[in-house]
């Protein structure tokens, strides 16, 4: 449940600002929808995933980040979220606005393609940044998804009306922004433009670890360790002293004297030999 209001609150802040910033006519428009995902998005990342977007939703469910229960339910919120906003955005922003409408088949293959090509840059964008684990725990993924929508809503704005989100392009046909003509365009672009990157993304991420038989054996030593040598290969008698050099060195006199005397009895006894 905690997901699903989570859910709720962003796609509803989304929508809001999107129909209170174009009935109120505002210059930043895209500025400020760019801005309420971002900030939605950080807040309610680690809860939800945040998608606030069913296109986002369906690309997930492709690339397997979300259950198909969780999808209907998402998708549910979403949508209602974008009705409750619409009717809240009416309320405050006291203006009769005029529908836009896209007439004539090239304007509408045109504002078709722009949002299937936007929704796809948008879904790509979130596979890539928030559900990849070549950087898991990154901090940038809410400012990559918000400026993506930035950039489409500049971009192809006044093709469309720049929804890139089925949730947002209810909300704006509730509000009268948008002819309800274009419904189609938002229900079917968005969607194919939302599970179109899964398979994109899933070519061009690298998986989470490399498999066993492309892993490099460990580098042989070079040397090999003191520990290791065999004990025949150590000095018998003479233990490695760093710490006091001057033991060491009267260990070697001791050394030195008695193969000395070693010497000395060998010679006497070879002289007694021949002597006898």
């Amino acid at each position: 449940m905690r997901r699903y209001i989570t859910e709720f609150i962003g796609t509803f802040f989304l929508v809001f600002t999107v129909c209170c910033s174009v009935l109120g006519g505002a210059g930043l428009a895209p500025i400020a929808i760019g801005g309420v995902l971002m900030v939605m998005i950080f807040a309610g990342g680690h809860i939800s995933g945040a998608h606030y977007n069913p296109a986002v939703s369906v690309a997930a469910f492709v690339r397997g980040k979300l259950s198909a229960p969780d999808l209907g339910a998402y998708v549910v919120v979403q949508l209602l979220a974008g009705l409750a906003a619409a009717g809240v955005a009416r309320f405050v922003v006291d203006v009769k606005p005029t529908a836009m409408t896209v007439t004539g088949g090239r304007h509408i293959g045109a504002a078709f393609v722009v949002e299937l090509l936007f929704t796809f840059a948008l879904a790509y964008v979130v596979l890539n940044v928030a559900t990849s684990k070549d950087h898991p725990n990154n901090s940038f993924y809410g400012l990559a998804i918000g400026f993506t929508v930035v950039a489409g809503a500049i971009a192809v704005g006044a093709i469309s009306g720049g929804a890139f989100n089925p949730a947002v392009g209810l909300g704006v046909m509730v509000a009268g922004l948008v002819s309800w003509s274009m419904a189609w365009i938002y229900l079917i672009a968005t969607l194919l433009g939302g599970a179109w990157p899964a398979s994109c993304s899933a070519c061009s991420t690298r998986p989470t670890s490399t498999p066993r038989s492309r892993r490099r054996p460990p580098p042989r030593p070079r040397f090999r360790p003191v520990d290791a040598r065999p004990e025949q290969h150590l000095p018998l008698a003479r233990p490695l002293l760093v710490a006091d050099p001057g033991h060491a060195r009267t260990r070697e006199m001791k050394d030195l004297q008695a193969l000395t005397v070693f010497r000395i009895q060998a010679s006497t006894n070879a002289s007694s030999f021949h002597a006898s």
